[in-house]
């Protein structure tokens, strides 16, 4: 079995919407925010997905958009990986990681969220997991599966390379309560030793989860999922 460890949602970075989306600490209740889409990229008629979808959801933790020249409430999300349609996509060096995927194996998608409490700490959590089912080209997705992935909602030149991985109903979706596994030191975010130890490794320096250039994988994924298990995680089919 291959089980991958993927970053995703928006985060501080420049390509990441200098945003992070909320976590209520006390119930580890969040709101998904995906990172912005690319602004060269051209949306197929009537496909964009804004972010002002998101203001219902974000008005429960009290938290806002970025607004202003370079906030998010006048952007585009892109919306990947769709919990809505259980989809992930990407492409160049981490969509041919995932052409490593086979059915059965595992995606666990994690984020960097801001607690919503006054002491406003990064809070590095598990947000979602898909068991694979399979995977195609995002060249190759039909016109009437265009809206289920970012990937397949743009116009893609026609040597794309992008990757769509779709996750098995009933063993995928978003984590209505995420998992916390990152902890700072040696002067970055990275996953809990303890977490380290019970999972059996992953194949990055010292659990290292500030980035996600290259997708880590886990050392032992069984073990992993076994201790996936015992944290009794509800997984539901929507982005929010």
């Amino acid at each position: 079995m291959n089980a991958l460890l993927v970053r995703v949602a928006a985060d501080s970075g420049r390509l990441g919407g200098r945003y992070n989306g909320p976590v209520a600490r006390e119930t580890n209740e969040f709101a998904y925010v995906p990172i912005p889409e690319d602004p060269a990229a051209h949306f197929r008629r009537g496909l964009e997905t804004p972010f002002r979808n998101l203001v219902p959801v974000l008005d429960k933790f009290r938290w806002r958009l970025s607004d202003g020249r370079d906030g998010l409430a006048m952007k585009n999300m892109h919306l990947d990986p769709d919990f809505n349609h259980l989809t992930y996509g990407d492409r160049n060096q981490r969509g041919n990681r995932l052409r490593i995927l086979e059915a059965g194996d595992v995606i666990i998608f994690y984020a960097g969220l801001w607690d919503t409490r006054p002491a406003r700490e990064l809070v590095y959590a598990i947000i979602g997991k898909f068991e694979v089912e399979r995977w195609t080209l995002a060249a190759n997705v039909s016109p009437g599966d265009w809206d289920k992935n970012a990937h397949s909602r743009k116009i893609l030149d026609a040597d794309a390379d992008d990757i769509i991985v779709y996750g098995r109903p009933g063993a995928s979706g978003r984590l209505e309560r995420c998992i916390p596994i990152g902890e700072w030191r040696e002067r970055a975010y990275r996953v809990r030793k303890d977490l380290l130890e019970e999972w059996g490794g992953l194949s990055i320096t010292n659990g290292y989860i500030q980035r996600s250039v290259y997708l880590p994988c886990f050392l032992d994924p069984e073990r992993f999922l076994k201790w996936f298990k015992r944290q009794n995680p509800k997984l539901i089919q929507r982005n929010n």
